[in-house]
């Protein structure tokens, strides 16, 4: 009899083992309680896509593709050290937020737009009259959507760089630092590395982390997390990662000088997945939409869209 019940036992173990492999790697609901198979990628087939056009770039390409509901991630160059250019406006808006919810900064105050503010390059502020005021709010959805560089010097001016540095190794993100305020190098905090990087300088590892903690809640709050990635889904540059992306918003920061480009983005498909792609000393100069590296990022975007399947119609979006 005791034989008996340890082979019934064995067999119900057996049973439960085969019917656990059988089911998909995860399970979304849809509002009406069904379930939505979410199966594990071919991240093979990605990996080699991906290096593949790094191995043809002619540049230095650095990417980090993690898939923050399956655990699966990829990484080329994760490690290594990138000039970020306008992608490092993202942990400024991360300090302000934290800022804002220790009640340091009130995202209502006034900022005024003097003429010795006004910077070119990107951004609208630079044209618009001196004297005129707009909130701390306001100057962040510009320095995101638009990557205003005159919002994002005013912001500098109320956060302190060194609050930037402090708040990005308080999330382990050592080498994540703005160096300046925008087209303003000679006041670099760090002279040095200011010259070599630019603007600002992070690893794709530590970028990809920082939209994964504002993914999970976890960069300032579950609140302040949710509004900056609002304001990041209505970037308005779409030539590099999103330039073959439709009917989805996608929080995202980019940047850009002459031998960069970069971008980090957050894609809520079935699954969520950061996508961060760095490039620096590229060959291509241009400033055109078919840029190299916009291209190249463009077709990395497009792989993730083939190997990861968007949500079904109706799906819940319970992130």
């Amino acid at each position: 009899m005791l034989r008996l019940i340890r082979l019934s036992t064995y067999a119900l173990l057996l049973a439960t083992s085969s019917c656990a492999a059988r089911l998909p790697a995860q399970a979304n609901l849809l509002p009406n309680g069904s379930p939505v198979a979410v199966h594990r990628a071919d991240t093979v087939s990605l990996h080699r896509t991906l290096d593949s056009l790094a191995r043809h770039f002619h540049g230095v390409l650095g990417y980090s593709i993690n898939n923050l509901d399956t655990g699966e991630r990829l990484a080329l160059r994760g490690d290594e050290t990138f000039p970020t250019a306008s992608l490092i406006k993202v942990s400024i808006l991360v300090t302000l937020y934290d800022l804002s919810e220790k009640g340091m900064i009130s995202l209502d105050d006034p900022l005024s737009v003097l003429k010795i503010d006004q910077v070119p390059g990107s951004g609208v502020l630079q044209f618009m009259h001196p004297g005129m005021t707009l909130s701390v709010r306001d100057a962040a959805v510009l320095m995101s959507i638009l990557s205003d560089n005159t919002a994002t010097n005013l912001l500098l001016d109320k956060v302190a760089i060194r609050r930037v540095w402090q708040k990005m190794e308080a999330l382990g993100l050592p080498h994540t630092k703005v160096h300046s305020k925008v087209f303003l190098r000679l006041a670099s905090v760090a002279m040095d590395s200011s010259a070599k990087y630019g603007l600002g300088v992070t690893t794709p590892n530590e970028m990809a982390r920082l939209f994964e903690l504002m993914a999970n809640g976890r960069a300032v709050s579950p609140k302040a997390d949710s509004a900056m990635l609002e304001i990041l889904a209505n970037n308005q540059d779409m030539e590099l990662m999103q330039r073959t992306v439709s009917g989805m918003a996608v929080p995202h920061k980019t940047g850009a000088t002459d031998s960069v480009r970069t971008e980090c983005a957050l894609f809520r498909l079935q699954t969520r997945v950061v996508a961060c792609a760095l490039t620096k000393q590229n060959t291509d100069t241009r400033w055109v939409v078919d840029n190299e590296a916009q291209l190249t990022l463009g077709k990395i975007g497009e792989a993730i869209l083939r190997t990861w399947p968007r949500r079904q119609e109706g799906a819940e979006d319970s992130r």
